[in-house]
């Protein structure tokens, strides 16, 4: 799994597969599901992420499991 913020177009997005992307669908406002050719979701972005998420400070991120 990869997780990439791009400032300059102030998006995120999560790699969950390295499959190859055969379509992508908009599945909320901003809110982009890419798939891949079993229809399995293999990444998602998310678009204007400093109005989603105004304090988000990208630099600081945690990841965790349990």
């Amino acid at each position: 799994m990869k997780l990439k913020i791009d400032r300059e177009a102030d998006a995120l997005y999560l790699t969950l597969d390295d499959s190859k992307i055969i379509d992508s669908e908009e599945v909320s406002p901003g809110i982009v599901v890419d798939l891949n050719d079993e229809n399995q979701i293999v990444g998602i972005e998310i678009l204007h992420l400093s109005k989603r998420s105004p304090r988000l400070n990208a630099r600081a991120l945690q990841f965790e499991t349990v």
